[in-house]
């Protein structure tokens, strides 16, 4: 595969896994072959851009639609502006049929990272999309230009959780976030760049995992109406600080605390970026001494599958597991499959199943 992104099981095992590059394709439960699917539209690939997230319906069984997200140009400011959006369509066979966008991420603008972008079903059936900030600042002086703070500016949905419904019309309960908030779309701001995102099955609640700058990922609990600070602290630095050691204290965005104005992290990683990528909480049987812990695939330094283990809402520890065959491997995805084993994607193209022997 060429630089794997999403992935969702079907229900019959198969996977169905987009591709950067604009292309989607359903590989057999074994592993073993794969199909391109038709139907999928154009997407930006510059930079970070691209075919990213899917999904399927909580229906699907009875009404097989496909959500997945992409990089998408149209109308904004500069020259081919873009933005993250959400399309749904019809799996008929190897085809999408009755595509339909949902969401479009605004306003669109001149920049190719910080598309955030993986979804995440509730069980109420409404569907939260994480959305990056799009970078359009000087990411070495954040002070010097307004277009940093496009992530506390609620009238738009850059540096944004949305929660929306199916047809993409606003949700019943998200918070009211002032007459000009977004239309009712917001769930939470203050975000950098979120590409992991999953439902904690114990609580309900959305969970996201969120690149920082040099140093400060994190890891949040995210909460109706939650400011998470970017870009006015962080506990990481901006790019090209020096710091003597290991300590990055001297240089915080902000600080580096986010309370008592702006929500804490679960957990952060720091001086240097792992650059988490995914997250998913696991609920199989093929690990029991897992039950309940998050995964989280990274993509920079320590790179691998992460597992973090949670009292309640409190993480109490982390480590990198060490799994054979991953050494060199950005891990852009975890999920745990039907079998109860987990799957990753890595940027290099592996899909790999990780098993017990």
């Amino acid at each position: 595969m060429s630089r794997p992104w999403g992935m969702a099981f079907l229900p019959d095992g198969r996977m169905l896994i987009t591709q950067k590059s604009g292309s989607m394709v359903i590989v057999s439960a074994s592993g073993g072959s794969k199909v391109n699917v038709t139907g999928v539209p154009s997407v930006a690939t510059d930079g970070q851009g691209g075919l990213l997230d899917v999904a399927l319906d909580p229906d699907f069984a009875t009404s097989p639609w496909v959500y997945f997200t992409y990089s998408e140009t149209g109308s904004g400011s500069g020259s081919n502006p873009a933005g993250t959006a959400v399309a749904r369509a019809q799996l008929v066979g190897n085809a999408l049929q009755n595509l339909t966008v949902i969401f479009r991420q605004s306003p669109k603008v001149t920049a190719n990272n910080h598309y955030g972008s993986r979804l995440a079903f509730r069980s109420d059936k409404t569907l939260f999309v994480t959305l990056g900030e799009r970078q359009t600042y000087d990411s070495k002086n954040l002070t010097a230009t307004r277009a940093a703070l496009f992530a506390q500016d609620l009238t738009t949905t850059r540096g944004k959780v949305v929660r929306i419904q199916r047809d993409g019309s606003s949700a019943a309960g998200n918070p009211s976030l002032g007459s000009g908030a977004a239309a009712g779309l917001l769930w939470s701001y203050g975000h950098r760049n979120p590409q992991g995102a999953a439902i904690n099955p114990a609580t309900g609640d959305l969970w996201v995992t969120e690149h920082g700058p040099q140093g400060g990922d994190e890891l949040n609990r995210v909460t109706s109406g939650g400011n998470y600070g970017w870009p006015l602290v962080s506990y990481g630095c901006v790019y090209d600080a020096t710091y003597p050691g290991g300590n990055n204290s001297t240089c915080r965005i902000g600080g580096g605390a986010h309370a008592p104005n702006y929500t804490e992290p679960a957990t952060y990683w720091g001086p240097t970026s792992i650059a988490p990528s995914s997250l998913m909480f696991y609920t199989g049987s093929g690990f029991p001494e897992w039950q309940g812990n998050a995964l989280l695939g990274a993509l920079g330094t320590d790179q691998g599958v992460w597992r973090v283990v949670l009292n309640g809402n409190a993480v109490t520890s982390r480590e990198l597991l060490s799994i054979s065959g991953l050494s060199g491997e950005r891990v852009r995805l975890v999920r745990q499959g039907p079998d109860g084993w987990i799957y990753l994607l890595t940027d290099s193209g592996k899909l790999i199943r990780i098993d017990r022997p």
